[in-house]
């Protein structure tokens, strides 16, 4: 390195672009001049204290990638690789055609993880893109629905959505449980998780499968798939049968008690270990433990727990466990860190200018509804902001039958994907989470992430887009700010972040403590009708659905085996072209792996390594098995995300149109169900 360059040399600190909410990790980045040196982890960061995984290590080859998209892109061919290299003006205005040709209301945005990668937690950036779709009167959907959201309706139907924070965990809780959650998926909580048990307390892991949290538990309970709401109703009958239930906060706290009580008289321990394949005399045991320990905390997995169709029964059954005990609004107890979740006192101020949306036919935030005004022809044109649509979407096939028929597709991004290389016309160059300024926020900090490296040929953010666009829609007033970063100020201002801006953060060495409580609901006022945790929910019998949790039976198949996704430490969605854009992660794995028993793999005549397809009605996808003790027979495991995967899933509506918009976040997901045929290929 030169004088001049050493001269030039400056570290910035930052935060890791993944989105392992609610434990992202801080970054320290080197850069000189326009060239980043270095990336590791940050040590004065508060929630990762200098850790940093593989994921986050590979984020530095995003920079000075040669697979990065740098140009505006158009083609005529969809399918083929003839790209024309464009200016932003050709590009901008070939949107802008397609726009008023296909009308307001027949045009989507649809953003991904990829758009969060320095927004995730305030959702400034966000809430700008929403605030586009009101002004300018087009169809925008809540992404939660392809996440988080079917878990959120449950739990925000007892009324816990709020969650303790790690450091409270792990500094109280004598007896974590680990329900469908892995830490790969939270890294940061795991510290706080070895914290507790040098303490002494104890970890309990249920799971479909032996997950790397599982290996480090106390006690593991692997379950069927989709069964977890029945496993919770029979834990619910023994604590109320042998009188562990806290009588004082029940009458205090809740309401529907009297009906709960006799809705799991007959969820008996037998009846769930018949349905979930646990022993009844562990399900006895285990609801013991729970309830006999003052501070117990359950820790719910964050999305993969809820991908079948009545997933939202899972969070509603074992969301009533906290309030039944007692274990809510205090320190170490409640559910603990999520994804998705909110610190109590979390907020920020919105910018989405709702009021200004023009009255139309809009495509409620409901997954098949949306796919299925993508088939009537109702949705004509869809911008894609960060997303691979077809690697995270169900019935991916029908799906893509659906967009070759749209007139105009639009992706925004960093990398080519499957879903650009097969459908878009136009294709944007994206800007990188070194390359412009954003906020994210943990449950208990928040993080500027601020521009250390100018953009790479003709890349722009997606707030220079969305005002460019503006600009040729006529959207007046779309961007009233004077600071570059208003909007983020704009969001910013609330009292839980202190009122705190872009250049106070800045001031505060790009990290602000927020101002919540450790402990959800102190106050015991609950995210319900009746201010109370609610065992019985008129709200959704309101809209057809049961008002108590309940288990529902898995629907029958031809097809024995049942698939499961879920994340590693590897991997997390279909980032940068599943991960095959970044050679430290695509030399981690060979392609899709299929977890499958020693048992199923020789009934089938498959080995170790075999390639093999996964099948079933809809479609199929190829893998190389790895046969494993990890998964017992009957279950078949891949992490989500690979081509075709989501080909074989269902698609179907898990809660009716009416419910999504019931809380402040979408709960319209589709059903991931699946289950499949594997055979050697």
């Amino acid at each position: 390195m030169t004088i001049l360059q050493q001269e030039q040399t400056r570290t910035v600190r930052t935060m890791c672009p993944m989105n392992c909410h609610p434990t992202f990790c801080g970054m320290e980045v080197t850069v000189s001049g326009d060239q980043l040196v270095e990336i590791r982890g940050d040590k004065e960061n508060p929630d990762s204290r200098g850790f940093l995984c593989v994921r986050g290590q590979a984020a530095g080859e995003i920079i000075g990638n040669p697979r990065r998209i740098l140009y505006p892109m158009m083609r005529s061919t969809r399918g083929s690789d003839n790209w024309d290299v464009v200016s932003w003006d050709q590009a901008l205005d070939r949107i802008a055609e397609g726009f008023r040709a296909s009308g307001r209301e027949a045009v989507g945005l649809w953003g991904g993880h990829g758009m969060l990668a320095n927004d995730y937690g305030p959702f400034a950036h966000t809430e700008l893109l929403l605030r586009f779709g009101n002004m300018y009167g087009c169809q925008w959907w809540d992404g939660s629905m392809i996440c988080w959201g079917l878990g959120g309706f449950g739990l925000g139907l007892t009324g816990l959505l709020e969650a303790n924070t790690k450091e409270d965990m792990g500094s109280h809780s004598d007896l974590i449980i680990l329900w469908g959650a892995n830490i790969a998926s939270q890294p940061n909580t795991g510290r706080h998780i070895s914290a507790a048990r040098r303490r002494g307390a104890r970890l309990v892991a249920i799971d479909v499968r032996v997950s790397e949290s599982c290996r480090q538990a106390d006690e593991l309970i692997l379950v069927k798939p989709g069964t977890d709401a029945a496993l919770a109703l029979a834990m619910m009958h023994v604590i109320i049968g042998d009188d562990l239930h806290d009588r004082d906060f029940i009458n205090k706290h809740t309401t529907g008690f009297a009906e709960l009580s006799e809705h799991v008289r007959d969820f008996t321990p037998a009846w769930a270990e018949a349905i979930t394949g646990v022993d009844a005399v562990r399900i006895v045991e285990l609801a013991h433990g729970y309830a006999n320990t003052e501070r117990a905390m359950i820790v719910l997995g964050g999305s993969s727990l809820y991908k079948d169709q009545n997933g939202w029964q899972a969070a509603r059954a074992v969301s009533c466990l906290p309030a039944l005990t007692g274990k809510s609004g205090k320190p170490g107890c409640g559910l603990g860190p999520r994804h998705a979740a909110s610190s109590h006192g979390f907020g920020t101020s919105h910018i989405i200018n709702f009021e200004a949306r023009p009255p139309g036919d809009y495509v409620p935030n409901q997954m098949p509804a949306i796919l299925e005004a993508i088939e009537q022809g109702r949705l004509r044109a869809f911008v894609l902001l960060g997303s691979n649509m077809l690697s995270s979407y169900a019935d991916a096939a029908r799906l893509e039958a659906g967009l070759d028929r749209m007139d105009l597709i639009v992706s925004h991004d960093l990398f080519m994907n499957d879903m650009m290389r097969r459908h878009a016309d136009v294709v944007l160059p994206a800007t990188s989470w070194l390359e412009d300024t954003g906020v994210k926020s943990t449950h208990t900090h928040l993080y500027l992430m601020d521009q250390a490296l100018p953009p790479p040929g003709e890349a722009r953010s997606m707030t220079a887009l969305l005002k460019d666009l503006a600009e040729r829609m006529e959207i007046s007033d779309f961007y009233p700010w004077e600071s570059e970063h208003g909007h983020i100020d704009a969001v910013l201002d609330h009292p839980s972040t202190g009122h705190a801006t872009v250049e106070s953060l800045r001031a505060n060495g790009g990290i602000g403590e927020l101002n919540i409580s450790h402990v959800a609901y102190p106050d015991h006022r609950y995210t319900t009708p009746s201010g109370k945790v609610e065992f019985y929910s008129e709200r959704a019998a309101q809209h057809g659905l049961s008002a108590m949790p309940e288990y529902q039976p898995r629907p029958g198949s031809n097809y024995p085996l049942e698939l499961r996704n879920g994340r590693m430490l590897t991997h997390f969605h279909a980032f940068y072209d599943h991960g095959r854009a970044l050679p430290s992660i695509d030399k981690l794995e060979d392609g899709p792996s299929l977890w499958i028993s020693p048992a199923d793999a020789s009934e089938r005549g498959l080995t170790d390594g075999m390639p093999v397809r996964l099948h079933n009605e809809r479609g199929e996808c190829a893998a190389l098995a790895r046969v494993t003790d990890d998964v017992p027979p009957g279950t078949v495991w891949m992490h989500d995300g690979w081509p075709g995967a989501n080909s074989l899933t269902s698609g179907a509506r898990c809660v009716p149109d009416s419910a999504v918009d019931l809380f402040p976040f979408s709960t319209g997901q589709a059903a991931y169900d699946a289950r499949v045929e594997v055979t050697a290929s």
